[in-house]
This record gives structure tokens, C-alpha cells and sequence, in this order.
């Protein structure tokens, strides 16, 4: 939650000795009272979980259909779902990916899976990641529909560095931008590419947004030669 009380103080008594009685006892219930309000209002806030972020009303129409809105009900985590069972047995999954698809420590594999609802449907979809061992570059991005029992690809991006995620009930893929000569750790960029389902059951892109990243930045500025 954000906000919260705030004490204004820094206002000066009538005498040195303190506000009379009789007001004093007034501030004091005022003050109960507006602590009782405050944590009835805190409480109330609280009781509605997650982040208070909704999608309300209807949903606009894009170019491949009319996109669905998520399901006002959540949806239960789908259980003992094998995310990497899932990709090595899926053919959608470039060969490239499989071979790097190996634990990096102990039985630990490089994945990265999420649920929630992008789909529209009654179950919970799965968003799954595939990264590097050493520096944790997305080298594939999937997201799973479950049809009846069994997990359909319904999307993939493999143009690494690549990362996946829900956001408000769309699909926000991320894919960081390399100029000539930029190493791995320091790209030129950025571009943020939005999707949202559709009734054709297919995702399609709603917007893209390209974000330079500055070569100055932390740097000191250089400075100016005074005049003489």
C-alpha cells in the first residue's frame, strides 16, 4: 500500500505550559478517532488483495479480431506442470533452445515460469522463459493454453535477448537492442512490444515502444571552461 499518516506537528501551543485541559482532552479524541478511521480504511484497502490494478469495461478491437478480456474470476495455478518436460517434448521449440536447455546447478534449469490469465479461458496460462546459464539472456520466450489435457503453444519468440511477461492482462514481450560492437552486458536498446489475445485465438500486437538507452548516463558531465 502506498500513503499512510503523516504527523503535521511543528504547530506552537497557546502557553508554555500546554493546551488547557478541556482541549487537550479534545485533541486527544479527534485524534482517536482519526486513527480508528485510518485503520478501518487500511483494513478495508487491504481485504481486496493484489495490487488494486483492474481491467474494466469492453475491450478494443485490433486488426486479427476482438481481443478478450481476462476472466474477472482468477484462476487456480495449474498443477504439476513440468515446464521443461513441456518444452523438450514441444515442437514449436527451436532445436537451438533444447540443446541449451540444461541445469546449471545441481538439477536447476534455466527456466523461468509464470501463471495467469492472457487467454481468456477458464485455466491458467503458463509463460515460460529459457535463459542463459552465465549471464541470464533471454533466449526464448513460450506461452501455453491448455486445451482439454494437454498445454498448446500459442506463442513463441526466439530473437534473443528475449524476455516474456504478464502485464494487466496482456502479453509484454521485451527485446533488448545490440549496435555493431555492443557487448552482451551493454545494449544500445530496447524495444517493448505489446500483444493481447483475440478472438481469432491468436495473439496480435497492440502497440511497440523503443526505448534508447543513453551512453552518458552516470557519466560526470564535462566540464565547461570558464571565460577569462
Amino acid at each position: 500500500m502506498h500513503g499512510g499518516l503523516t504527523d503535521r506537528g511543528g504547530v506552537p501551543s497557546d502557553s508554555a505550559f500546554g493546551p488547557p485541559p478541556a482541549r487537550g482532552i479534545f485533541q486527544a479524541a479527534i485524534t482517536a478517532v482519526t486513527v480508528l478511521a485510518a485503520l478501518a480504511l487500511f483494513v478495508s484497502a487491504c481485504a481486496t488483495g493484489g495490487t488494486g490494478a483492474r481491467d474494466e469495461g469492453p475491450a478494443d478491437a485490433v486488426a486479427g479480431g476482438a481481443t478478450v478480456s481476462p476472466s474477472a474470476a482468477p484462476s487456480e495455478t495449474p498443477a504439476g506442470v513440468d515446464a521443461v518436460r513441456l518444452l523438450k517434448d514441444d515442437p514449436e521449440v527451436s532445436a537451438e533452445v533444447k540443446r541449451g536447455l540444461k541445469p546449471c546447478v545441481g538439477d536447476e534449469y534455466p527456466v523461468d515460469v509464470s501463471y495467469g490469465d492472457l487467454t481468456g479461458g477458464p485455466a491458467t496460462d503458463i509463460v515460460v522463459n529459457v535463459l542463459t546459464c552465465g549471464d541470464a539472456m533471454g533466449v526464448g520466450s513460450y506461452v501455453y493454453r491448455e486445451e482439454g489435457d494437454r498445454y498448446e503453444n500459442v506463442f513463441k519468440a526466439e530473437e534473443p535477448p528475449v524476455y516474456a511477461e504478464i502485464d494487466r492482462g496482456d502479453l509484454v514481450v521485451t527485446q533488448q537492442v545490440y549496435a555493431k560492437g555492443d557487448p552482451v552486458s551493454d545494449p544500445s536498446g530496447e524495444n517493448v512490444i505489446t500483444y493481447r489475445w483475440t478472438t481469432a485465438e491468436r495473439f496480435v500486437k497492440e502497440f511497440s515502444i523503443h526505448n534508447d538507452y543513453s551512453s552518458i548516463v552516470g557519466e560526470d558531465p564535462t566540464p565547461v571552461p570558464e571565460s577569462g
